[in-house]
C-alpha cells in the first residue's frame, strides 16, 4: 500500500515526487510510502529545449532533465519507488483509496497523482468521466484535462500539470507538480498547510 502514487515522470511528476520526497524527516511524512510510475516515453520533455527557465543553463535538453531527473530522485530520496517500464492502463477506486493496474503489476495506493501530459490519447481507464476539451490549448491540437478543482479531482485524486489544465511550459508544469505534492503533505499534516525545502544555515 503507498500512501502518494504518481503516474508520470514528466516536469509536473517529477516535481511532485522530489517534494514529497524532501519531507521525509517531518514527522507526519516520516513513514510515509511514496512512489513514481515513470512513464517517460510520452513526455513532452523528449525533444524540449530550454533557454528561457529560470536556474537551467541556457541550451539544457529536456532529455537531458529526465534522465538527470531519475538520478536526482535516486541519490537525494531513494525511500521514493521509481517503477520503471510499466504503463498504468486502469485505476479503480477503492474503499482504501486506489487500485492501479499497470501492464506488469497491480498496486494499492491511497493518494494518486495523474501527470501524463493532455494529449487526446489518455488510454487510462477509470478516468474517462473528468476528461473535458483543454481550456488553454489551441482547439485544433485536440489537447484534453481532467476537470478538477486547484489539482484535485475528488478525495485522494489529484492531477498535474499539463493535463491539470495548465500550459505546456516547463516552469508551470514544475510548479504545478510541487503544488499537488504541498497539497498531499498539507493532507498528511492534518489540514495544517505545509511545505518543504531546505536553507543554507548560516555559519557559527
Amino acid at each position: 500500500m503507498f500512501d502518494a502514487l504518481i503516474i508520470g515522470g514528466g516536469a509536473a511528476g517529477m516535481s511532485c515526487a522530489l517534494v514529497l520526497g524532501s519531507a521525509q524527516n517531518k514527522a507526519f511524512a516520516k513513514n510515509k510510502r511514496i512512489g513514481i510510475i515513470m512513464h517517460q516515453k510520452s513526455s513532452h520533455l523528449q525533444n524540449a529545449l530550454f533557454n528561457n527557465v529560470l536556474g537551467l543553463t541556457p541550451g539544457t535538453t529536456g532529455a537531458t532533465i529526465l534522465e538527470e531527473g531519475k538520478e536526482q530522485l535516486t541519490t537525494q530520496y531513494p525511500h521514493v519507488v521509481q517503477v520503471e517500464n510499466e504503463k498504468v492502463s486502469e485505476i479503480t477506486k477503492t474503499e482504501a483509496g486506489y487500485t492501479i493496474l499497470t501492464n506488469k503489476e497491480t498496486y494499492q495506493t491511497k493518494c494518486v497523482v495523474i501527470a501524463v501530459g493532455y494529449t487526446n490519447l489518455l488510454g487510462i481507464k477509470g478516468l474517462e468521466n473528468y476528461i473535458e476539451p483543454h481550456p488553454r490549448a489551441v482547439k485544433e491540437k485536440d489537447r484534453i484535462w481532467l476537470k478538477n478543482i486547484d489539482h484535485k479531482i475528488e478525495e485522494g485524486l489529484y492531477v498535474a500539470g499539463t493535463l491539470a489544465g495548465w500550459r505546456s511550459q516547463f516552469a508551470i508544469a514544475s510548479g504545478s507538480g510541487a503544488q499537488v505534492a504541498t497539497d498531499i503533505l498539507t493532507l498528511w499534516n492534518n489540514g495544517v498547510h505545509t511545505k518543504a525545502h531546505d536553507k543554507v544555515h548560516d555559519k557559527v
